[in-house]
């Protein structure tokens, strides 16, 4: 019988300046920075079990099991259906361009916008997925 997993417990993003993302998500989104990455970045809770990773861009590149990555990814946040514009709202105070907004078949709805590495951050509700 296969092991079972409990889910994704990290999400990793490569950044320019460790120090201004930390402030972005911390002011932006509410996470609480847990633990310095050894100078490599930074562990920001980002929900109960769930870690938001901000690494230096090439400062894991020479560890024992190295990893890095280029461009601009993607991250998707849950956020209740009746905070939604409570979220814009917070986003527009703070100069936040709104990139996208979309209403999916399942009846969610994503609010698209970038970090300060361009980084595409989605908030979404739930009806998105068939299990969210």
């Amino acid at each position: 019988m296969r092991p079972k997993t409990d889910g994704v417990l990290e999400t990793c993003l490569y950044v320019d300046d460790v120090a201004r993302s930390v402030r972005f998500y911390e002011q932006t989104m509410g996470f609480r920075a847990l633990v310095d990455l050894d100078g490599r970045g930074c562990a920001m809770e980002a929900g109960p079990r769930q870690l938001l990773l901000l690494f230096k861009k090439g400062a894991s590149r020479g560890i024992q099991s190295p990893h890095d990555a280029d461009g601009q990814m993607h991250v998707a946040f849950a956020v209740p259906a009746p905070d939604l514009p409570a979220w814009e709202e917070w986003l527009g105070e703070r100069g936040i361009a709104i990139e996208e907004r979309r209403t999916w078949p399942r009846g969610g709805q994503s609010v698209y916008f970038r970090d300060p590495d361009a980084h595409l951050l989605e908030l979404a509700t739930p009806g998105l997925w068939p299990n969210y």
